[in-house]
């Protein structure tokens, strides 16, 4: 199977507009056009990961954390990451990263975290801002139904729980087809008024491309008259963290003991116990302290992430259960999610977990 097949599949769920701005996740290194029999996953991409993808012949390692994070000015072998791109490189490996894109999308690595945790009623902890259109368009009365599926079938029409959402008017439009066009409707050089729809959809920025191309395949018209205008409106199907509700209350006590199994944590960090019960919990994979704000105004009895600093506990000591799960224990079953995310559009490809040790922090 061609690689970029496996990566477009990865890019449907989590498009690489959904990434972060200081993020590097997509191709790393190699070539998506050539094949592979199977894939390697892990968090971390090391020296040892790479060596299991020659043994197991795997062409392709999807890792959630990049290799390559900031620039290399040169590659000379002198650390672990210019060690892994020469490695690579001389067996024809392919490394690819989906790391902040899956993060923020719909179903990705925190509702992962939720989902171990038998999380319910699960919604977007922080929304993406400034990722949404509305694309206008104008179409014949009898045109209406065909062009408004096309959209929807584009990815047009969410908002939040809801699809299929559109607005429309009534209205008429005039035009004058020059010399050389052919004309839905109308005759060359004489002005035409057709009673027209204008439609509206909102629709996420990383579907531009592919609303504009299913607006031209099923408009009648051969230059279809649209608009797309940027929203202000937050994206309530991506974003940073989750928070959702467990099945019924428990004691803090009890939550803590519950991470540890769920998440197989041997140190488990936490601020001062508030004698409450708590249900409903707020997450974050990996370093997710700046969202602790946001945990608090959706009123979680606790939030969960990792890499919390130190005087974090401090500030936020009397008002929500502060839980430092690790940052790789809290992103650990990312490895599955991406698994899912393949098998579920390729059912027999050959996946690969890592069974290297790449988190690279110790208890005692």
């Amino acid at each position: 199977m061609k690689i970029s097949e496996i990566t477009s599949a990865i890019e449907l769920f989590a498009p690489l507009a959904l990434q972060e701005n200081y993020d590097n996740s997509g191709i790393q290194l190699g070539n998506l056009q050539s094949e592979t029999e199977s894939a390697l996953i892990c968090i971390d991409v090391t020296e040892e990961v790479i060596d299991e993808a020659i043994a197991l012949n795997s062409k392709l390692i999807i890792s959630h954390h990049p290799l390559i994070f900031k620039g290399l000015k040169s590659i000379t072998g002198k650390d672990y990451i210019e060690r892994c791109v020469v490695k690579a490189i001389k067996n024809d490996i392919t490394i690819y990263t989906a790391h902040t894109n899956l993060d923020n999308a719909w179903g990705g690595v925190s509702f992962k975290m939720a989902e171990k945790l038998g999380l319910t009623n699960v919604c977007v902890l922080s929304e993406l801002s400034d990722s949404l259109l509305k694309l206008i368009t104008f179409v014949p009365n009898k045109n209406l139904e065909k062009v408004r599926n096309s959209l929807f079938e584009a990815g047009a029409g969410h908002i939040g729980n809801y699809d299929q959402c559109s607005y429309q008017s009534e209205g008429y439009g005039t035009f004058r087809a020059g010399e050389g066009s052919t004309p839905f409707c109308g005759e060359i050089n004489e002005l035409h008024s057709e009673n027209e729809i204008r439609l509206e959809v909102i629709l996420p920025v990383n579907l531009k491309s592919k609303a504009i191309k299913a607006l031209y395949d099923s408009h009648p018209y051969e230059e279809p008259a649209f608009d797309l205008i940027p929203l202000m409106n937050d994206f309530a199907r991506a974003g940073a963290g989750v928070v959702g509700e467990l099945p019924e209350s428990m004691t803090e006590i009890d939550f803590l003991k519950k991470i540890k199994i769920d998440f197989k944590v041997e140190g488990l960090k936490f601020s001062p116990l508030l004698n409450k019960s708590v249900r409903k919990i707020a997450l974050c994979g990996g370093s997710g302290a700046f969202l602790i704000g946001n945990a608090l105004r959706a009123s979680a009895d606790a939030y969960i992430t990792g890499d919390i600093k130190y005087h974090d506990f401090f500030n936020h000591n009397e008002s929500i259960l502060l839980v430092d799960a690790g940052h790789y224990e809290s992103e650990q079953y990312t490895i599955e999610l991406i698994c899912e995310i393949i098998q579920k559009k390729f059912a027999t490809f050959a996946v690969h977990f890592t069974k290297c040790k790449t988190n690279q922090i110790n208890y005692l």
